[in-house]
């Protein structure tokens, strides 16, 4: 997961990243307001939230092409494991994001 500052972006950092076959999909949402300390001050902005789909041996690369997309200094990436679901979309994540 990442967020960044508007839609525009968003969807182009989603296109590269699934494009390039480090996600499976990326989801989108809506503008919201982030609130956060950075240092020393509280800021607070607008940005999109980013939630991609994809596997633990793609974080990696999936990590480095956000820091080159990414006009932050410090992105957010967070990393969520998945404890179940369904077989087959399991499956179809882990084929999407196969290293060709």
């Amino acid at each position: 997961m990442t967020t960044v500052p508007d839609m525009m972006l968003a969807k182009r950092i989603a296109h590269y990243i699934v494009e390039e076959g480090l996600a499976a999909c990326a989801n989108l949402g809506q503008v919201g307001l982030s609130m956060y300390m950075w240092q020393g001050e509280l800021q607070g902005s607008e940005e999109v939230s980013l939630t991609f789909k994809t596997t633990v041996a793609r974080v990696p690369e999936l990590a480095e092409r956000l820091r080159s997309l990414h006009p932050y200094e410090l992105p957010e990436l967070l990393c969520v494991p998945v404890l179940g679901g369904y077989a087959s979309y399991i499956d179809w994540v882990r084929t999407s994001t196969a290293a060709s």
